[in-house]
């Protein structure tokens, strides 16, 4: 199905062949478009400038208020600013809504793209308005990926989107471009989602692309439409890899004409001698439906394999709800188990990976004339674009979801993330969205509210529909009313809903323009240098072999306070350390005591021996891999907030976790052997020197770990730091790097 080669290749003849290292990606179609986008001279190093923008409002009043506090006049590129995150008051009140009044003032004010609520979700409308081949858009999502259209998307922290309002540039090292090479054509029943989870499961576990660009070409493209290439696409970014790019052909050039764009078409495909620095192959033909189990993507099997052994796979879900959640005595799955099969509390067809007009049309197809049944099973469909929505209007297809009991909602991320179709206490929720992380689908284990999430295409989840909620594979339904996939299949664009809501002000700022402020949006509160020496209080240690950035920051509710950094703060890693907040806190109290007056007693007690005026006191975060998932740069801010200084880390899961730890003025540390050192909260690990290791080059520092009055030396590493990253952790934050 897949299998991966970790050597580097050569595209000759139609054949992989053996290549020397160090070719640079040569030939390939990512080369030429990172090329066509760089502005630095400096070998093995890219200093990208991109074509466009994208944010949704999440994310967009902290990245506008970062550019406007470090000196942006205006938007110097195309900026997209969606409404599909925070589309409902999950909090009450006016917050959400106050957001949005002020991201359409901005797009005035700076000349910006303002798409209101319920309009589209974020990548849906940027495939359909700017993805072309040979385009960069970066985005402030993890899952910007619009590589189907030739198109590299990256998703990145706010912070780097503040930098190319600011003109500045996206700095990264070469990365690695792997070949992703489709041979065959899917059976009926398997679907894009099939065809990722297939991709993640063999790949994330490995670190096979991690950080790497993602190329897909080969014979098996052309079996493939437009949605089902968007679909695979998508969920590239649950591989951890950098970005993707595809071959472009006829299906391509048709899918931009019926977007009116067709003047942005040029083929592209690898050059001949293309070099590659790895090689997965994927046999479509042998792709199954699959299933992503609670809680991770990559936790992916063949339905009929967990059909097979579900007693297995289900006690060890309990497990991991009881190690990664903290929730002891949680209902056990297998309860749901019954003579064989396994019933489904909840299905949900939604977001950028599962509301494309394909997949709702083949789950129309599948539900016709038919019923979900009046138990305990649900279905909700959210079209990712009023334009698909307009369409599946036109052919009838909402219409047969409709009859068949389904729920259509509107164009919303929130069932992604938590903020809409939270299933009950216990509930297992099928989703063709795009990660089934732990608490992403909204529960709360703190207050004893557990549900899972697995992973499904729209074809099985609605085959699981037709059966009244008993788990169905797609391809377990009789041939004849098993709709394929053709790959000339396109849809009808008609953009009158955005002609008619869509505010569209790129290239037109209004400097006279005001923004409007709501009272839940606060300006970044103000961080201080890195002092000379730093003592730092560990207060959370984390051994989880990855620690996402739902777990540092929780996605659903919380996000109504993403415009409030010190109030969101008070929600870091509230479902997985709720005492983190107080510990920090705690730490912060004591270091704004010191720089009011070092010669405090309560200074002297926080800081015993060392020097008052040259060692500022800081909390750091301890976890063996953090920053799995989301782009989500709050996963960062709010340690620095809280008054944070530093991760330490065996590595980072994602170069975009580390940017904002970065940008965020704090010290990414590296060491190994964590759980030997076995840091818990409370211990306090002593910097000597560290302002001037950052103005130097050093990349190492011998560091003390203090605990039960005795010292133990331990080495922490900054490998790979910029002159320019040490200069932002120099000056406390990126906002006070622009400053001066």
């Amino acid at each position: 199905m897949v299998t991966i080669q970790n050597t580097p290749v050569r595209w000759q003849d139609g054949h992989f062949l053996p290549a020397g290292a160090d070719r640079g990606g040569e030939g390939t179609m990512a080369r030429s478009i990172l090329m066509a986008h760089n502005t630095s001279d400096e070998p093995g190093h890219l200093a990208l400038r991109f074509d466009a923008m994208a944010s949704h409002d999440i994310t967009y009043v902290g990245i506008i208020q970062t550019a406007r506090a470090s000196g942006m006049t205006e938007f110097p590129l195309p900026y997209v600013l969606t409404n599909c995150h925070n589309s409902l008051c999950a909090v009450g009140g006016t917050i959400n809504e106050d957001d949005h009044v002020f991201g359409l003032s901005a797009a005035k004010k700076y000349g910006g793209e303002f798409v209101p609520a319920h309009q589209a979700v974020i990548h849906s409308y940027m495939r359909e308005r700017y993805a072309a081949p040979g385009k960069m858009i970066l985005g402030s999502d993890s899952h910007t990926r619009y590589g189907a259209y030739g198109c590299m998307g990256v998703g990145e922290g706010g912070p780097e989107l503040a930098r190319q309002l600011l003109r500045k540039t996206y700095d990264i090292a070469w990365p690695k471009i792997i070949a992703v090479y489709l041979t065959g054509t899917p059976r009926p029943g398997v679907g894009p989602q099939d065809v990722a989870l297939a991709l993640v499961g063999a790949t994330f576990k490995s670190g096979a692309v991690k950080n790497a660009v993602l190329e897909f070409f080969g014979p098996g493209v052309a079996n493939l439409s437009m949605d089902y290439r968007s679909g695979i696409d998508v969920m590239t970014t649950e591989t951890t890899c950098l970005s993707s790019v595809w071959q472009t052909d006829e299906q391509t050039r048709t899918a931009l004409a019926l977007l009116g764009r067709v003047d942005g078409y040029r083929e592209m495909a690898p050059a001949e001698g293309a070099c590659y620095d790895g090689l997965v192959t994927v046999d479509l033909d042998k792709v199954e439906p699959m299933i992503a189990l609670p809680f991770h993507p990559s936790n992916a099997y063949p339905i009929r394999e967990f059909k097979a052994n579900m007693a297995d796979l289900l006690h060890q879900v309990d497990n991991d709800a009881a190690e990664q959640l903290g929730v002891k005595n949680a209902p056990s799955l297998l309860r749901k188990a019954i003579d064989g099969k396994f019933r489904v509390d909840q299905g949900v067809i939604a977001g950028c990976s599962g509301g494309t007009f394909q997949n709702l049309k083949r789950a129309a197809e599948i539900l016709k004339d038919c019923s979900t049944g009046s138990d305990a099973f649900w279905l909700s469909c959210y079209p990712g674009s009023m334009p698909i929505n307009l369409e599946l209007t036109r052919n009838g297809a909402i219409t047969q979801l409709m009859a068949a009991g389904a729920s259509i909602r509107s164009c919303f991320c929130g069932p992604c993330f938590g903020a809409g179709d939270v299933p009950a206490n216990g509930a297992f929720s099928i989703r063709h969205s795009t990660r089934n992380f732990p608490n992403r689908e909204g529960s709360k284990p703190g207050n004893g509210q557990i549900s899972y999430v697995a992973l499904m295409d729209a074809r099985s989840i609605a085959a699981t529909a037709r059966m009244g909620g008993v788990l169905t594979g797609a391809d377990e339904l009789p041939p004849e009313i098993l709709p394929a996939d053709r790959p000339d299949e396109h849809w009808v664009y008609d953009d009158h809903p955005y002609q008619s809501r869509v505010y569209f002000g790129v290239g037109r700022p209004q400097p006279e323009a005001e923004l409007v402020f709501g009272p839940n949006i606060a300006d970044w509160p103000e961080q201080i240098p890195l002092p000379d020496n730093l003592l730092l209080t560990v207060c959370s240690a984390i051994y989880d072999p990855v620690t996402t950035t739902d777990e540092l920051i929780p996605s659903g509710e919380t996000s109504s306070y993403r415009s409030n950094p010190l109030l969101l703060s008070e929600f870091a890693l509230s479902r997985k350390d709720p005492q983190y907040v107080p510990r920090a806190k705690a730490v912060q109290t004591a270091e704004r005591l010191r720089r009011a007056d070092p010669a405090d007693p309560e200074v002297k007690k926080a800081l015993g021996h060392f020097d008052p005026v040259h060692t500022g006191l800081g909390s750091l975060i301890m976890a063996l891999k953090p920053g799995d998932g989301s782009a989500r740069e709050q996963a960062a801010s709010c340690q620095r907030v809280l008054g944070g200084c530093a991760n330490i880390a065996e590595e980072y899961a994602t170069k975009r976790y580390r940017s904002n730890v970065v940008n965020w003025g704090m010290l990414p540390f590296v060491a190994t052997d964590l759980k030997k050192l076995d840091l818990q909260p409370g211990d306090q690990v002593y910097l000597p020197g560290i302002r001037a290791l950052l103005e130097g080059d050093g990349e190492a520092i011998t560091a003390a770990i203090l605990r039960r009055g005795g010292e133990t030396p331990v080495t922490l590493s900054l490998p790979g730091l910029t002159r320019e990253e040490r200069d932002i952790i120099l000056a406390g934050c990126l906002i006070n790097y622009y400053a001066q």
